[in-house]
């Protein structure tokens, strides 16, 4: 599959936003990522947060429970209560779940509002997994519930492209969370697979005002880069 098939996810990074006056970090790659993103310590047996990450289908698994684990704690922590999506939904190709009417399309993942779920086409996550290597996973799983959390934050956004890139932040945020709280291990290579991740899944073009604009390749690694560095409150 050609990577062009990436602009049409809706997980990636960026740079400098046109809205915003804050000084965007430089695209370095974090320097804590190293990478197979590995079994959590002290999981419970038997449940999605314990499986190894050892193939697509557990990494997926990892990263939806870790995803919200952390979400969770960070709700908690600010004195709030996360709400867990109602569903998590796998398609292939056309046969995915429509949205406020709105059919799904291939090659794709998103968080829908009407109904609070997440959906995912399977066939285009895994041949991303198999060419990019797991940090797909990890990179577009928890974008998605960073619009779950803006939902439910009730954010607003002037242009569409502030949403991807803010949930490009808080994917940033949500995996050094998970790897510093000793729930992902990292190793030598992840920092590299990540940014590559984020480089694909950028639009070819810089227009930031287009409805459905998720940000340029160097825009998407910025943005995950400052919520990595920095954590969500960055974000």
């Amino acid at each position: 599959m050609s990577l062009l098939v990436l602009t049409a996810a809706c997980g990636e990074v960026t740079a400098a936003d046109p809205w915003t006056t804050e000084p965007v970090p430089e695209v370095t790659a974090p320097d804590a990522i190293e990478t197979d993103f590995d079994r959590p310590a002290e999981a419970a047996p038997g449940d999605d947060c314990s499986v190894k990450g050892e193939t697509f289908s557990e990494d997926v698994r990892l990263a939806r429970c870790l995803t919200e684990e952390f979400w969770t704690k960070q709700f908690a922590d600010s004195g709030g209560t996360y709400q867990p999506i109602s569903r998590f939904i796998e398609y292939n190709g056309n046969d995915g779940p429509a949205c406020g009417g709105q059919a799904s399309v291939p090659n794709n993942a998103f968080y829908c509002p009407d109904g609070h779920f997440i959906a995912y086409d399977a066939t285009w996550l895994q041949s991303l997994y198999d060419q990019l290597g797991d940090a797909a996973v990890y990179i577009v799983i928890p974008h998605e519930f960073g619009h779950a959390v803006q939902n439910q934050l009730e954010s607003d956004h002037e242009f569409t492209i502030q949403s991807e890139l803010q949930a490009d932040c808080y994917a940033g945020g949500t995996l050094n969370g998970l790897i510093t709280g000793g729930r992902l291990q990292a190793q030598e290579g992840d920092d590299a697979e990540l940014m590559a991740n984020l480089e694909a899944a950028g639009d070819p073009t810089d227009a930031w005002w287009e409805p459905g604009a998720h940000g340029t390749g160097e825009q998407r690694q910025l943005n995950f880069a400052r919520g990595f560095d920095r954590g969500v409150g960055a974000c």
